[in-house]
């Protein structure tokens, strides 16, 4: 059985069932606010109700204030329905959002061919149960457990959500070659994969693995493929992509990773990537009942990740997930 294991900011292990009531789905981010002194460097990631009317205001300052803002929504437009945050963000924040909107990466497969961008709100659903899948067969869970993880999973999941652009949710989907060009127009793609990416600190989980890697630095978790489609490479390539989104969107070059001890596959395939161990777990942590798990580092060059590296590591996305070890 597949080795995948994902860690969804709280600690869940099959060893300590007993203690999966202390989550950490609670923490909350906190929200930017807009003061009147600097309402005009911040925007709003949602686009005003068009049947709403507005609100008159008895000054002329007033007045220029709503005239102000609402051109600054109007001025970002561009954002879809999964973008929009309801929050005020500043404009670097905004141009993330714009950033991750239009982010892509494809690749050519022996087996097909797919491709990565970040999660869209209606494919939250599927996203989960993946995830709740591959959760329930690294645990060995019995199959009755499935509705209980997959409501903890989404939770989680919109937890998440709401610190967009600093931390993101990305998506493989995985089409099948064919031979014949009816057949190719009849193959429709399917979700592959799943991985998330913390940008920076703001993005960290508030309770991370053990050893915690450093909270202002990318860190790549929650990584799975579909079991169905695993050792075709979709793992690799959902690694790749998130280098190239940190290469894009983070300050910091230096992304970690955790990898279980027990997981032998993905610790290699991680070194042949160019992941470093930095740290390793003591002994100690199986007296609370936690695996064991390394702490792996890369540091990015300062160029983009270019999709077309190729490295032999087809069998290892069965236990890719190792990647955010619980």
């Amino acid at each position: 059985m597949a080795a995948v294991s994902i860690a969804l900011a709280f600690s869940f292990d099959s060893l300590k069932q007993n203690h999966s009531a202390k989550l950490s789905l609670s923490s909350r981010y906190p929200s930017l606010y807009s003061s009147r002194s600097h309402r005009s460097s911040l925007r709003f990631a949602s686009l005003p109700s068009s049947h709403s009317p507005s609100v008159s205001t008895a000054t002329e300052t007033g007045e220029e204030e709503e005239e102000e803002v609402t051109k600054s929504t109007e001025s970002y437009d561009f954002l879809e329905e999964s973008f929009r945050t309801g929050k005020f963000l500043s404009n670097a924040e905004l141009e993330k959002l714009k950033a991750l909107e239009g982010f892509a990466y494809f690749q050519e497969l022996e087996s097909g061919s797919m491709w990565v961008r970040v999660m869209r709100q209606d494919e939250m659903d599927s996203t989960v149960k993946l995830l709740a899948e591959s959760f329930g067969e690294s645990m060995m869970l019995p199959s009755g457990y499935q509705s209980v993880l997959r409501f903890l999973v989404k939770q989680y999941l919109i937890e998440r959500r709401e610190v967009l652009p600093h931390a993101v949710t990305l998506v493989g989907f995985f089409r099948r070659k064919t031979d014949s060009l009816s057949d190719r127009e009849e193959e429709v793609a399917e979700m592959a994969g799943t991985v998330e990416v913390c940008l920076d600190k703001r993005g960290a989980n508030a309770s991370p693995p053990s050893p915690t890697p450093p909270k202002e630095s990318p860190y790549v978790c929650n990584m799975t493929v579909k079991e169905d489609l695993r050792r075709r490479g979709i793992g690799w390539h959902l690694l790749k992509a998130s280098e190239e989104l940190i290469a894009q969107l983070s300050p910091s070059k230096d992304v970690y990773l955790h990898c279980r001890m027990v997981d032998e596959a993905p610790f290699n395939m991680y070194k042949k990537a160019g992941y470093e161990v930095v740290k390793t777990d003591t002994v100690l942590v199986l007296l609370m009942l936690q695996r064991r798990k390394h702490l792996m580092r890369k540091k990015l060059p300062p160029c983009t990740i270019s999709p077309s590296d190729t490295v032999d590591v087809v069998g290892s996305d069965n236990e890719l997930t190792s990647s955010a070890s619980v």
